[in-house]
């Protein structure tokens, strides 16, 4: 049984095929399905098209790229990665200021006990504290002399705390560790250099002075 093309298909197909009869120099059939827009003008369905598509793959990947980064776990060098608990950091008032005298003496103790330079540094402060109190210089020069000692035993401390850190990584020899004990060394030796100097600039002509006087 054949079945004959109804009279409304075969009228869409010849409406479709039509001669655009104000072109003299061409002649443009139109097929079903084909793009009507006019040339020049930018085909506003593919533009939609396109543009959505671009934003939805853009939120996909944006939303990919969330999801794998609350969803990453963070390394313990990562600075926005938490903090490991410190039940020393929770105190407050009195308490904080109990806890930290309390370790501020002990590490006294231990500087005392473990570190010989510690120890030397001490005794030298000893006598020069004493001896920058009694000299009779302006407040300002008093200032510089006793500063200059307690920065000497400042930065040991801090060396020696250097020195404990490293120790406590590894006690095997490396290159980086030395570095950094050299530098703590290097940074002790420049205190003690200027500690020196601020004697002999202050303290040295009030020497020259009752040394010729007594002569």
């Amino acid at each position: 049984m054949q079945t004959r093309p109804s009279t409304v298909g075969r009228a869409s197909n010849g409406a479709l095929r039509a001669v655009d009869a104000n072109n003299d120099n061409h002649t443009a059939s139109i097929e079903p399905f084909d793009d009507v827009s006019e040339p020049g003008t930018p085909n506003h369905a593919d533009h939609a098209h396109g543009s959505n598509g671009a934003s939805i793959a853009n939120g996909t990947q944006q939303n990919g790229t969330q999801h794998d980064t609350q969803n990453e776990p963070l390394s313990p060098d990562d600075p926005l990665a938490p903090l490991p608990f410190n039940p020393y950091k929770g105190n407050r008032g009195l308490t904080r200021a109990w806890h930290a005298m309390k370790n501020s003496l002990a590490g006294f103790r231990v500087a005392i006990r473990e570190e010989s330079a510690f120890r030397q540094e001490l005794t030298l402060a000893a006598i020069l504290i004493p001896c920058g109190v009694l000299v009779p210089v302006e407040p300002v020069s008093r200032v510089l002399l006793l500063g200059s000692v307690l920065l000497v035993l400042i930065v040991e401390l801090l060396n020696s705390s250097v020195e404990a850190a490293i120790d406590r990584i590894s006690l095997e020899r490396h290159e980086l560790s030395r570095r950094a004990k050299d530098l703590g060394s290097a940074a002790v030796m420049v205190a003690l250099g200027m500690c020196l100097m601020t004697w002999l600039l202050i303290v040295g002509p009030l020497v020259v002075h009752w040394v010729q006087a007594w002569l």
